[in-house]
This record gives C-alpha cells, sequence and structure tokens, in this order.
C-alpha cells in the first residue's frame, strides 16, 4: 500500500475533523433533521418549534448546510434526501442511536493521553451503565451498525443442516434475526445481560421472529452458557477483554456447542504487525479508553485463541467489510 505523503493543510485538517463531527452530533441530539425532512423551517420557526436560542441554532444550521447535509433557500432550511433517511427519527433508516454513541464517546477520547499514561480506562463500560439514555444509543448503535452489515454477511455464510444459533453478547439480537431470516430452518437464542433484554426483544418482535428467536439473561463474563447449540456467533465482543478473557469467553462458547458445531467471530481485525487497517488501530484505543484488558487482535491472535479453543479449519471468510472487519470461522470435531 502506498504510504501517505503528509502536508501541513492534511495535519490541520485531521486535527479539526471534530467540529464537523460536533456539528453533526448537535444536530442529531437537538432532533433538527426530523424537524426539516417532514417541512422547511426558518431558523426563527424552528428555535420556537425547539424553544432555544435563535442565533445559536441559525449558526448550527448554516454548519450543517455547509457539510450538505441540510438544503438552504433563502432563509429556510431542509434535510437532504439523504439526512432525511439516515437522520430523520422517523425513518426506518435511522442512524442517529450509533452517532449519539459516538458523542458519548467523545468526552474520554479528549482525555485519550490519561488512559495511555495509566494503561487503564477512564469511563465505564456502556454495557454495564446505570444511564439509560447512554446504554440504548450503545444497545440501539449497535442495531445501527449491523443494520447496515448483517444484509453483507449473512447470505455469504452457509449454515445449511444447522438448526440452532448462539447469537452471545447479541445486544438487540439483529444478527439473529437475519440469520433466521435468511434461513428458515433456523432457531436462535439472544444471550445477553439483563438490561439488554427490552432492546432485543423489541427488535426481534418488529421483525416478526419472537416464535423463533428467544433472549437469555445471563453474563458470560461471570456465567456458564446455557444451552445447546450447532452454530454461535459472536459478533464484536472479543475485543472488550485481555487474551485470559477471550479464552474464557471461548471456551464457554466451544461448551455451549455440539459435536461439529460452529463458531464465527467478527471482528475489526488488526494486521499481523498491528499497524494497521487505520480504524483497528483506532478502535483499540477506545477499548484502552473503556475496559480493563480490552484491545484490537490481529488475525494471527484470532486464529491462534480459536485453535487453542479447539477449533479446527479455520478461515477467515472471504467478506469485504468496512472499518477492517472480518469473520473468522472454525468447527468442532465430529460433524461429518
Amino acid at each position: 500500500m502506498e504510504k501517505k505523503v503528509w502536508t501541513p493543510a492534511d495535519l490541520l485538517q485531521l486535527s479539526g475533523d471534530y467540529w464537523s463531527a460536533c456539528a453533526l452530533h448537535a444536530g442529531v441530539k437537538l432532533d433538527l433533521f426530523t424537524h426539516t425532512a417532514v417541512r422547511q423551517f426558518s431558523a426563527t420557526e424552528l428555535a420556537g418549534r425547539l424553544e432555544i436560542d435563535g442565533r445559536g441554532l441559525a449558526m448550527l444550521l448554516n454548519a450543517l448546510a455547509a457539510l450538505e447535509l441540510l438544503e438552504k433557500s433563502g432563509e429556510a432550511y431542509a434535510a437532504t434526501p439523504f439526512a432525511a433517511e439516515f437522520l430523520a427519527r422517523t425513518s426506518p433508516g435511522y442512524m442517529g442511536y450509533i452517532i449519539l454513541h459516538h458523542h458519548h464517546l467523545m468526552a474520554s477520547w479528549a482525555h485519550l493521553d490519561e488512559a495511555v499514561r495509566q494503561g487503564g480506562p477512564i469511563r465505564e463500560r456502556f454495557s454495564h451503565g446505570d444511564d439509560e439514555t447512554v446504554r440504548e444509543s450503545f444497545e440501539m448503535g449497535m442495531f445501527n451498525l449491523a443494520m447496515q452489515a448483517a444484509p453483507r454477511i449473512v447470505p455469504q455464510i452457509d449454515l445449511s443442516g444447522r438448526r440452532r444459533l448462539l447469537d452471545l453478547g447479541g445486544g438487540p439480537g439483529t444478527y439473529a434475526v437475519h440469520f433466521c431470516r435468511h434461513n428458515p430452518q433456523l432457531t436462535a437464542v439472544v444471550y445477553d445481560l439483563p438490561s439488554t433484554r427490552r432492546f432485543a426483544e423489541q427488535t426481534i418482535a418488529r421483525f416478526g421472529l419472537s416464535d423463533r428467536i428467544g433472549f437469555e439473561a445471563g453474563d458470560f463474563d461471570s456465567e456458564e452458557i446455557r444451552g445447546s447449540f450447532d452454530v454461535a456467533w459472536l459478533s464484536h465482543i472479543l475485543h472488550g477483554e485481555g487474551p485470559q478473557g477471550c479464552a474464557a469467553i471461548l471456551r464457554k462458547a466451544v461448551a455451549a456447542l455440539e459435536p461439529g458445531g460452529m463458531i464465527l467471530v467478527q471482528e475489526f481485525i488488526l494486521n499481523d504487525s498491528q499497524d494497521g487497517p487505520l480504524f483497528p488501530a483506532l478502535f483499540s484505543l477506545n477499548m484502552l479508553l473503556g475496559t480493563p484488558d480490552g484491545q484490537a487482535y490481529s488475525e494471527g491472535q484470532l486464529f491462534a485463541m480459536l485453535a487453542a479453543a479447539g477449533l479446527g479449519d479455520l478461515r477467515r471468510l472471504p467478506l469485504e467489510l468496512p472499518n477492517g472487519a472480518g469473520v473468522i470461522a472454525g468447527s468442532l470435531p465430529g460433524r461429518g
């Protein structure tokens, strides 16, 4: 890969990119796109409806128009078709939850130097926190991301002959939904913390799959996994643990598999020198900020973990996914 040739302009652009992100986050927090997806508003009209300051709102609306997320006509603003589809809360494609999750991450990222100095987290894990708003943005943010990725991943994985899927740490159950929709013979269990139940059951019901997908409350960090399965899906959970924690999770997942069972692991995967791709390298820092031992792992490290857990026929599936994501498969002996 050709190395980037940096310029001072590039450096300043990188350093100030958070301005654009903060403008987007503010637009989503204030729900501007939901209103402007319906009709045009002047800044004064919208400020009155939202009961906020008109001068500050006009500045934000102009910035969002400069970002081409709003269209300005005279003194009126309307959401672009793209913004109406993905940033209006009333749209089925709404991605505001993951944007709000990114917003909640920003405070800790501003203190990355402190996490590096002390070698440990400076925020709590959002999946275990007490703030309902923060937890909702995390859980439904995972839904937003999975709704983008699952249609690209699920059709490429052959689960013919598989009957019962474990979606371990499955959050709102988006992948369980897509696997069951694509494989009519399949039933599934979403296994996650009790606080996740509401999000999972709402998502499962939304897709009309409550008769085929159940929710099992549990903490795989401290408990064994109940039930018996012939395929386990572990999507973006290993990065929350150090190597010992990963080994424990994989041991429990393997123990829940029938002979011949399959494990599928999705992660943001580093190259074996661990200096790229960019997103997994940055994501590893995100784990430093929020977990005691978590990190991104390389393909070689993940293969070694799966082999140590007793899995064979290890392979990375030929999927082209964004942000360095990849899926590694392995199987237990015993299936013809």
